[in-house]
């Protein structure tokens, strides 16, 4: 082996990296692309723009990383997930995709868990959530709104299958994401026919492509026409990658049962793994062979994590300096002078899944500044993630390491305040960008170098410090926890109790 390169498609740029087989990050580069917003709910991107953002970014990283293009051997790519295309034959998109944040589909939504099919065992033994972000509810709402195109589409692909696609010419699906958001179940009979059947979308399963195969699997070796798109030799490998949360997963090194991995950017996400199947209320999954063979995966996430803070950076002006910020809440003892914030700016959506909750500040006086707000949010973000902890410990499963990676882990203050918040101690990536190394891995792993994952983790993965929790600080947090606790219940009846006095 020579290079590798790990390829990321996010929800406003992709990224791609050069690596070699000891984890060293080479060079990297990436390319922005649009996002539309055409009514309130609704959020597309245009796939021909991740096809030229990709040989963009591919060729930057391979000339940053000053490698010849001919010594790498293998590539493999997450992307955000559940971004639906419509394709025709050939595979080239037939209307915008509908981004994962695409939430048009809650009627549709509601459509899926009312059918009561086996299927949606996955997620709290049938009793839900079913987001509008997956698969089916998008297929749904296309099927019921947009006719013409659904009845044209050969192809109902994912971001990940349409880049597949245009690399290798083959239509191939990844078992994460369809056992994530699609309601494949990998030991209980595959597609889930019967729910597909009860919301007549029989014709979906058909539209969906036919393989579908593990991280890490090669898929093939890149077309002429891809290969001089991106810069590449024909013989480079595509292996087949996965969702960008749970491919940084293997970035993070989380792979073991009672590991977590809290993967953050404009959300945090808490992936852990069990070595059974556990159905934990209030949070996803678990996932079966997800990620790894024979391990499960379970899924609780924030909606709001980092776009709060780039909010509140928005609200300070032009003067916002975040090292400033941080230095100056640093400063501050653990609770911020009383100021207590509910993370919910966006909705929840674990442990609650309330979509219709909301942020508050609770405590405000004229004493407070701007490094006070700075501070209760991030408390705020860390005791959401202990609310997600707290309910993985409920159903027995003991998380014995947490490993952080993304923007927060960039702030010692933050990873702090989530190992004082947790009480136990939090593991910082050296690489953050948890998903591109991730996506690195699976090439290395699926063009040989390695004889699996857990083996190209242990060499390619490496821990910049642990960072453990303050005892003090740790005290002071469980006390103030009480008092977030109790804000979601306070507002939520004050926010039905409105919601009756309305008139009609």
């Amino acid at each position: 082996m020579r290079y590798v390169i790990g390829v990321d498609g996010g929800t406003e740029s992709l990224r791609a990296h050069v690596f070699d087989c000891e984890g060293r990050d080479r060079g990297g580069a990436k390319s922005a692309y649009a996002t539309s917003f055409p009514a309130p709910g609704r959020a597309e991107q245009a796939p021909r723009d991740w096809w030229a953002a990709l040989a963009q970014a591919v060729r930057g990283a391979v000339h940053a990383a000053g490698v010849d293009a001919r010594d790498i051997d293998a590539l493999a790519l997450d992307t955000t997930s559940a971004t639906v295309v419509l394709a025709d034959a050939a595979g080239e998109a037939l209307r915008p995709a509908l981004l994962w944040m695409d939430v048009r589909a809650a009627d549709e939504a509601e459509a899926v868990l009312a059918t009561g099919a086996d299927a949606l065992e996955l997620n709290c033994a049938g009793a839900g959530p079913v987001s509008a972000e997956w698969m089916i509810p998008k297929a749904l709402w296309l099927k019921r709104h947009e006719r013409a195109n659904y009845a044209r589409a050969a192809r109902v692909f994912e971001y990940q299958d349409y880049l597949v696609r245009k690399l290798t010419g083959r239509d191939a699906c990844s078992l994460t994401n369809v056992a994530a958001r699609w309601h494949y179940r990998a030991r209980a009979g595959g597609w889930p026919l019967a729910l597909l059947s009860a919301l007549d979308l029989d014709d979906l399963a058909g539209k969906w492509p036919a393989e579908v195969l593990a991280p890490g699997t090669i898929v093939g070796p890149l077309t002429s026409a891809a290969a001089d798109h991106l810069g590449l030799a024909p013989s480079t490998l595509v292996v087949q990658g996965g969702i960008d949360a749970f491919i940084g997963m293997i970035g993070l090194g989380v792979a073991r049962p009672g590991q977590l991995a809290l993967v953050t950017g404009s959300s945090h996400l808490q992936l852990a793994l069990a070595d059974r199947p556990m159905s934990i209320p209030g949070l996803w999954g678990s996932y079966a062979d997800a990620v790894y063979a024979g391990r499960h995966v379970i899924e609780g996430g924030q909606s709001a994590t980092g776009s709060m803070i780039a909010w509140l950076m928005r609200l300070i002006g032009s003067d916002a300096d975040l090292a400033a910020l941080n230095r100056e809440a640093s400063a501050i003892e653990p609770g911020s002078e009383g100021l207590v914030v509910l993370d919910h700016f966006q909705g929840n959506r674990t442990p609650f899944t309330d979509p219709h909750s909301r942020g508050a500040l609770v405590g405000l006086s004229l004493s407070h500044g701007r490094a006070h707000l700075f501070r209760a949010m991030i408390e705020g973000i860390a005791f959401g993630t202990r609310a997600v902890l707290d309910r993985i410990a409920s159903a027995g499963l003991a998380i014995d390491e947490m490993v952080i990676g993304g923007g927060a882990s960039r702030s010692p203050l933050w990873v702090q305040i989530h190992a004082d918040t947790a009480a136990r101690p939090v593991k910082v990536a050296a690489f953050a960008d948890a998903p591109v190394l991730g996506s690195a891995i699976l090439a290395a792993t699926g063009a040989g170098a390695f004889p699996g994952i857990d083996t190209a983790i242990a060499a390619m993965v490496r821990v910049e410090r642990i960072v453990e929790p303050d005892v003090r600080a740790s005290a002071r947090y469980a006390e103030i926890y009480g008092d977030y606790a109790r804000l979601y219940p306070a507002l939520k009846d004050w926010r039905e109790a409105r919601a009756r006095a309305a008139p009609r």
